[in-house]
């Protein structure tokens, strides 16, 4: 069986939404359709039920979907497994992908804290853009990620915090709301936004929708990095909620940017595949863990242990408690 195939069926089951699945796996959405067509032709029988408003799986595509998931993930540990063999001969590289600013000025120290621990192997820096949360972890793209929250909970997903910071409001520099001390998301409901093309629950979180009681958001452009919503926002087509650090890694001329009262934080996490057993990649978390808690970034809270926060699933209102957790100024 193609496990091409399978792995668009798992995306596609695991989104129930075609168009989100296309996005996801970075192809286009009839092409996509196209596939799951041919899945289903190889094997006689429907896998999805679709209608005009949703799509949902027959008893066959769950049977499936859990088979499937099974054998990909053997799939992949077998691959590991080939290259981890030969790694003493070709050194491959680890891959850790990133989106913006990566884990701020934590990014530089964790690097050089694993060189110094693994001086052999050289580190590959891969940045995605806002259309993958999972920072290529879903596709197995990347052995490890800076990954910031919310994300579908997975059984092969393992995830740490690293450090928790607030949002901020980008706006033009010619905004009547540039001069403000502070802003809540009530003050700027009738304001056009900036939305990041990704999935449904990492778009809405960076869009505040939680926040807004029902006051539908009002789109002004969507975007797929940072520089993108940053030349959008200079163009004056609307504004954006952002991490606090964007400021200090992407502030340029005719920004500015507002510290929001009424929004809950974003969260830095290390995450990797607890399906793939490396222990290069452990310990590339466990460095990452032991620099966070001795190098903390300004304004960020850090967790007095990694049991304390519980990083919040996608299609969830759940959020940590920061009552417990050092605020380091």
């Amino acid at each position: 069986m193609d496990l091409r195939l399978l792995t668009y069926f798992v995306a596609v089951a695991e989104e129930l939404h075609f168009g989100r699945a296309a996005a996801r796996l970075h192809i286009a959405q009839p092409s996509l359709s196209i596939q799951i067509r041919k899945l289903e032709h190889s094997l006689n029988a429907p896998l999805f039920v679709r209608t005009s408003r949703h799509v949902e799986l027959t008893a066959v595509g769950e049977l499936l979907l859990d088979g499937s998931k099974r054998l990909l993930s053997e799939a992949e540990r077998l691959a590991w497994q080939i290259q981890d063999a030969g790694r003493h001969g070709s050194h491959r590289p680890l891959v850790v992908g990133f989106q913006a600013n990566a884990a701020a000025e934590l990014t530089p120290k964790i690097l050089n804290a694993f060189h110094d621990l693994h001086p052999d192997i050289e580190v590959d820096m891969r940045s995605h853009d806002f259309t993958d949360p999972s920072v290529g972890l879903a596709d197995g793209s990347v052995d490890v990620a800076f990954l910031r929250p919310p994300v579908l909970v997975q059984d092969w997903l393992g995830i740490e915090t690293l450090f928790i910071e607030p949002r901020v409001l980008v706006v033009s520099a010619t905004s009547p709301l540039a001069d403000v001390a502070e802003i809540s998301v009530e003050q700027v409901l009738d304001q056009p936004f900036i939305a990041r093309k990704s999935p449904d629950a990492w778009r809405t979180f960076w869009l505040a929708a939680d926040s807004r009681h029902g006051t539908p958001v009002q789109l002004g452009a969507e975007v797929s990095t940072v520089d993108e919503c940053f030349e959008a926002i200079l163009a004056e087509r609307g504004m954006a909620f952002s991490q606090a650090s964007t400021q200090r890694f992407y502030d340029r001329p005719g920004l500015a940017f507002i510290p929001v009262t009424d929004i809950p934080p974003t969260i830095l996490t290390i995450a990797w595949r607890t399906d793939v057993d490396s222990p290069v990649v452990g310990d590339f978390v466990e460095t990452a863990k032991a620099v966070a808690s001795l190098s903390p970034i300004p304004n960020s809270w850090i967790p007095n242990q990694p049991s304390e926060v519980q990083v919040p699933p996608a299609k969830t209102d759940t959020w940590p408690e920061v009552s417990r957790l050092r605020r380091v100024q």
